[in-house]
């Protein structure tokens, strides 16, 4: 009788039929799909803040991606966009009754009456893309740890690449004006003057400082020499100075030596022990004190 009554009022469904409420859908944000589109079409500004923030594969609706196309084409060849241009660009690539005729595109246009917020709308589009595309990456992840046959240490470079992918594909750069950079550069340019010292990071060598003001943010330093000739030793000098003088954090990397093999290098050069000793341990008592004494700098250094 109990149960009876529990089941008066509820919808019996299919037995083994999933609900569709339970099912998941993809991320996605279709409505600010349109509103950015038909924003596009009805003001330039529109176009020109997010044609840097978007691409064709970021629209969840098929149709939104020939509509975008068009426009990005339109926008290269310098074109104006509007509702007549795209949908004539449209029918020359074939696409406007996929993209949903000339009906379709007008009701896009009466969306919106402005681009206002268009870039904040098109980053959350954007977003949605990233999210569908980390879940199709995901889901091969586990399909291929799940084969036997998979080299885990394969699988880990595969996965690494894929995210970078992702990650890479969708970090853009607009473009800026030079009267917007001047003003950054002059105030980049007072800041230093103000500044007493390097206007970068000192690398402890004072020539090199001299000439550099020390290394200056975005730098890509590449020091070149032939087998033997002390590059290790050159950067592991930079590091130290950096770390231990300046106390600005450092990391490390070498492909040739063990992170021990390095951090007995520096000791050596910081305690003046040879290499020699330190590698046999043979030290006379005065030189295990030298070397407990002078480590201390090393071990409080931000050196990773």
């Amino acid at each position: 009788m109990e149960k009876s009554r529990a089941l008066v009022g509820r919808k019996v469904g299919t037995p083994g039929v999933i609900p569709l409420e339970k099912g998941k859908i993809p991320p996605q944000a279709v409505d600010l799909e349109e509103v950015v589109l038909g924003a596009m079409m009805i003001d330039k500004k529109g176009v020109d803040e997010v044609i840097d923030i978007l691409h064709r594969d970021v629209f969840y609706k098929e149709g939104h991606r020939y509509i975008y196309e068009a426009i990005f084409k339109l926008f290269e060849s310098s074109q104006p966009v509007d509702l007549l241009t795209v949908s004539a660009q449209l029918k020359t690539d074939g696409k406007l009754e996929v993209a949903g005729g000339d009906f379709y595109l007008i009701k896009l246009t009466q969306k919106v009456a402005s681009s206002a917020h268009i870039e904040f709308h098109a980053r959350i589009i954007l977003q949605k893309y990233i999210q569908r595309s980390l879940i199709k990456i995901s889901s091969e992840i586990i399909e291929e740890a799940y084969d036997e046959a998979t080299d885990v240490f394969d699988l880990l470079d595969n996965a690494e690449s894929k995210l970078y992918e992702v990650t890479q594909g969708n970090l853009k750069r607009s473009a800026e004006t030079a009267q917007n950079l001047v003003i950054q550069a002059k105030k980049k340019i007072e800041e230093i003057s103000n500044k007493e010292g390097l206007s970068g990071i000192p690398s402890g060598f004072d020539k090199v400082d001299r000439l550099t003001s020390g290394w200056q943010p975005s730098d890509l330093i590449i020091i070149a020499a032939r087998p033997g000739m002390g590059k290790t030793a050159l950067t592991l000098s930079m590091a130290r100075n950096i770390a231990v003088n300046a106390n600005i954090p450092v990391a490390f990397f070498s492909l040739e030596m063990s992170s021990v093999q390095l951090i007995t290098r520096l000791i050596s050069s910081e305690t003046g022990l040879s290499s020699e000793k330190l590698r046999t341990g043979r030290l006379e008592k005065h030189e295990w004190e030298q070397l407990n004494v002078k480590v201390k700098t090393l071990e409080k250094a931000p050196l990773f």
